[in-house]
């Protein structure tokens, strides 16, 4: 099992602690061995072109999956920064449960209805707690550097 993860933004990301975030996950959902996983961080621009090219929809987007192997996801931590902000914690939390959430997707999870929403959200709260709870140390936090630019704004 393979997670191979890049980061194409100017923000500060501990890569290893997403590879090993990715490795926990399909290993306690059971995914084969022989399994790949991409995660890819990028800027708005870049995932509102796939968001537009994918799903015909308009504006940047939190996570996206694409499955191959296993598959590919990308996280914007643009908008997991406003996201988290919203939801009064950490963007490290923030993109951790991003990162939970879109290998769901590429499981075959989604939330298009109630009883799915209720089924997916609470499998991606449960193994992000118990992730945190093993893991206790997350290292350093998600930052933007000082003096970046707001991407989201420009």
């Amino acid at each position: 099992m393979s997670v191979d993860v890049s980061n194409e933004t100017v923000w500060s990301i501990d890569l290893k602690v997403f590879s090993d975030l990715g490795v926990w996950v399909m290993d306690q959902m059971r995914v084969s061995t022989q399994s790949d996983l991409t995660i890819l961080f990028v800027d708005p621009d870049p995932i509102a072109q796939m968001h537009m090219h994918w799903m015909n929809l308009e504006g940047p987007t939190d996570v996206m999956s694409f499955p191959m192997v296993l598959g590919d996801i990308v996280i914007c931590p643009w908008v997991a920064a406003q996201q988290a902000a919203a939801a009064g914690h950490g963007v490290l939390q923030e993109m951790l449960l991003l990162t939970i959430h879109g290998i769901l997707h590429l499981l075959g999870y989604d939330h298009v209805n109630a009883e799915q929403e209720r089924q997916m959200f609470g499998l991606q709260r449960q193994l992000l707690l118990t992730f945190i709870a093993v893991r206790q140390d997350l290292g350093a936090p998600v930052s933007l550097p000082a003096g970046s630019i707001d991407e989201l704004a420009a």
